[in-house]
C-alpha cells in the first residue's frame, strides 16, 4: 500500500466520508462528556447495599503472598520504577526477614546486587550493580516483637531505548542466584507527540480480597505506568505479633503502647504485587498508613528503605516528593506528612520543579498526593485544607491540569475549581483512594443530615487543622454544604481504579474502573475527556516570566479555542483521524 500522503482523494469521496462520519462523531461527543461540557450538576451513585462494605485481610499463607523461592538468596518482590527517560530503578529482596524480641540484622555487604538486561530474549549484554540495605522496625515495649528485613537491593539501569521491549534478569550472580528472565516496555520520551499507552492510579490498597480484584481488573487493562497515591500494605492495622488485623486498630487495640505494625505484611505485599511491579515502572507517594512511628522517633521506616523514586534526580532531596517525566506528562509527587509550608524545602523544590516544565515538550502536568483537598465525604472532610491553603496557588498558577488524591475509601471526581469556586481554568481533581483496603468504603457525605463533622474531627497525623466556613455561594456561614456542593460533579462508594489515556496534548481520557464490573465487558463507572485550553488558560507564572507576553509554543493546540469554529474543528477531526481508515479500506 502506497503511503496515504501519495494519494489524491477525489472531492466527493471527501464529502461523502465528512457527511457519513459527521453524526457518528456527534453522537461520541454525546456518550462521552468532555470538561469543556462543564461544570457539571453534581451527581451522587450511592453505594449497592447488595454489595459488602469491606473484607478481611488476606491470611499470611495465601498463595499470593507467602514466599515461593525455594532458596532465600533468589531475587522476590522485584519492581520497577522510573528514573529519568532513559533509566529505570530494578528493585528486589533478598535474604529472611526476622521477627522476634531480639532481632540481628543481615549484613548487607555480603551479597551482590546485579541487573542483566537487553534487547534480546537470553541475552544480556549489559549488566549493572547497585546498592543494598536492610532496615529495622523495634518496638522496646514488653509483649511486642521487633522486625528486622530481609536485603533490599536498588540498581539504576541506564542507556535504555524509549518505546523498546527490555528483557532482564536480577541477583547475584556468584552465588550465583538470578532471577528468571522478566520484561518491561520503556516509555516514550518527552514529547508533546508520545504519551504512555495507559496510566494506572489506585490508591490505599492494603491486601483484602478487594484488593485482589482491584489489580487484577487493573493488570486486565494492560497499563504501561502505574501511580499509586498512598496507603500501600495497612501493616500498621496488626499487632507486633501479627494474627488477625483490624479495621480500626485503636478500636480494637486500645491498651497498644504505640502504632504498632506486622511488618511481614509488607513482604507479602511485595509478593502480591510482583506480577505487576516486575514488568510495569510503579510510582508511590506515602500515605498516612506508611508513617509507622518507633519507639525512638524515627517514621516511615518502610516507605524509605522498600522503593527507589527519583528523588534526586528531579531535584529533590527528599523520598516523599519527587518529579518525573512520563512521554508528553510530567508529574510532580508531593508529601502531605512532611512540611508543605511556603517556607519549607518541599514548597522551594516544587516552586523550582514547575518554573523548569516546558509545557511544548511535556503539555500535561499532573500533581499527586495522598490526602484530597477537595472532598465532600465525611471522612477526612477539610483535613488537609492547611495544605491546601499553602500550595494550591502554586499549583493554579502553573496551570496543573489533574490532581490525583487517595485516602477517603472511596471515588469523587471534581469539576474544574480553585480555591472552593469553579473556575474553567481550575484543575480536575479525582479521589481514587477505593484500591480496596481492610478500612472498608467510605458511604457518608458531609452534606448528608447529621453526617457533618465537627472542626475538630479530622486532624491530620502529622500537620495542622485549618477547618473554614465558606464565605460564599449556597453554604455561606457554614463548615458543610447541605447538599452536595456544586463542585463534586461525581462520586459513588465503590472499589476500584482509574485509567488516564492522554490522546494528544488537549484531549485525554479518563476512565473509573469499578471492582463490579470486571466480569463485564465495556462497563465502567465514570467517563469523561479531559480538555486542556491552553490558549485561554495561560499560565500567570509563564506570563511574568516572559515579560506579559501570551504564552505560545508548538505542544499547544489552537483547536482548543473555545473561539474555533466547532464544525471547522469537526471537519479537521475527519481528515486527520476518520480518512487515514478510509484509505487502509479502500486503497
Amino acid at each position: 500500500m502506497p503511503p496515504a500522503t501519495s494519494f489524491i482523494i477525489p472531492t466527493p469521496l471527501l464529502i461523502l466520508i465528512a457527511v457519513t462520519t459527521f453524526p457518528l462523531l456527534l453522537a461520541a461527543g454525546e456518550s462521552i462528556p468532555t470538561t469543556l461540557d462543564g461544570p457539571f450538576k453534581p451527581l451522587t451513585r450511592r453505594f449497592d447495599p447488595s454489595l459488602r462494605r469491606g473484607s478481611d485481610d488476606l491470611p499470611i499463607d495465601h498463595p499470593r503472598l507467602r514466599k515461593r523461592n525455594v532458596s532465600s538468596d533468589l531475587p522476590e518482590q522485584i519492581a520497577l520504577a522510573l528514573s529519568t527517560p532513559s533509566s529505570i530503578w530494578v528493585s528486589w529482596v533478598t535474604g529472611d526477614a526476622v521477627v522476634g524480641k531480639d532481632v540481628k540484622p543481615l549484613d548487607a555487604t555480603l551479597v551482590s546486587s546485579e541487573v542483566w538486561y537487553g534487547k534480546e530474549k537470553g541475552k544480556y549484554p549489559l549488566k549493572k550493580k547497585g546498592n543494598a540495605t536492610v532496615y529495622s522496625q523495634l518496638y522496646p515495649f514488653d509483649g511486642l516483637l521487633n522486625y528486622t528485613s530481609g536485603i533490599i537491593h536498588h540498581v539504576l539501569i541506564d542507556g535504555l531505548e524509549p518505546e523498546t521491549k527490555y528483557y532482564y534478569r536480577c541477583g547475584d550472580s556468584s552465588v550465583p542466584a538470578m532471577s528468571e528472565e522478566i520484561s518491561f516496555e520503556t516509555l516514550p520520551l518527552p514529547s508533546k507527540d508520545s504519551y504512555p499507552h495507559r496510566i494506572a492510579f489506585v490508591g490505599d490498597l492494603g491486601l483484602t480480597s478487594n484488593t485482589t480484584t482491584t489489580i487484577d481488573h487493573l493488570m486486565d487493562n494492560d497499563p504501561s505506568l502505574v501511580v499509586i497515591v498512598g496507603d500501600l500494605t495497612y501493616a500498621n492495622q496488626y499487632r507486633t505479633t501479627g494474627g488477625k488485623g483490624a479495621s480500626c486498630f485503636s478500636c480494637s487495640f486500645p491498651d497498644a503502647p504505640i502504632r504498632e505494625t506486622y511488618q511481614p505484611r509488607w513482604d507479602a505485599w511485595g509478593r502480591f504485587m510482583e506480577p505487576l511491579t516486575s514488568k510495569v515502572p510503579t510510582m508511590v507517594i506515602e500515605g498516612n498508613h506508611e508513617i509507622e512511628p518507633q519507639a525512638s522517633g524515627v517514621t516511615f521506616k518502610s516507605y524509605s528503605e522498600r522503593f527507589a523514586v527519583p528523588a534526586s534526580e528531579s531535584g529533590s532531596n527528599s523520598n516523599f516528593y519527587y518529579s518525573f517525566d512520563a512521554g508528553g506528562v510530567h508529574f510532580v509527587m508531593l508529601g502531605a506528612y512532611v512540611d508543605y509550608n511556603q517556607t519549607g524545602a518541599q514548597y522551594a523544590w516544587l516552586k523550582e520543579d514547575l518554573s523548569k516544565v516546558d509545557r511544548s515538550v511535556t503539555p500535561w502536568l499532573v500533581a499527586t498526593m495522598h490526602p484530597p483537598w477537595y472532598n465532600s465525604y465525611s471522612s477526612h472532610y477539610q483535613e488537609f485544607e492547611c495544605m491546601r491553603q499553602e500550595m494550591e496557588e502554586l499549583l493554579y498558577q502553573h496551570r496543573v491540569d489533574i490532581i490525583f488524591a487517595g485516602h477517603v475509601h472511596a471515588y469523587e471526581r471534581m469539576n474544574r475549581i480553585y480555591n472552593y469556586t469553579l473556575d474553567p481554568c481550575g484543575a480536575v481533581y479525582i479521589t481514587i483512594g477505593d484500591g480496596g483496603n481492610i478500612e472498608k468504603v467510605d458511604v457518608d457525605f458531609a452534606d448528608d443530615p447529621g453526617k457533618c463533622p465537627s472542626p475538630g474531627d479530622n486532624v491530620p497525623e502529622i500537620g495542622g487543622s485549618c477547618p473554614l466556613n465558606f464565605t460564599s455561594g449556597p453554604a455561606k456561614g457554614k463548615f458543610c454544604w447541605d447538599r452536595q456542593p456544586d463542585w463534586s460533579a461525581f462520586r459513588e462508594s465503590s472499589f476500584g481504579h482509574g485509567i488516564l489515556e492522554v490522546m494528544n496534548s488537549t484531549h485525554a481520557l479518563w476512565t473509573w474502573h469499578r471492582n463490579q464490573d470486571v466480569f463485564k465487558d465495556d462497563s465502567y463507572g465514570d467517563q469523561i475527556y479531559i480538555v486542556r485550553q491552553p490558549n485561554l488558560c495561560i499560565s500567570p507564572a509563564k506570563l511574568r516570566e516572559s515579560g506579559g507576553g501570551k504564552e505560545t509554543s508548538g505542544g499547544e493546540n489552537r483547536l482548543s479555542s473555545p473561539s474555533f469554529p466547532m464544525f471547522i474543528w469537526m471537519f479537521l477531526y475527519v481528515w486527520h483521524f476518520i480518512v487515514p481508515s478510509f484509505l487502509d479500506i479502500f486503497v
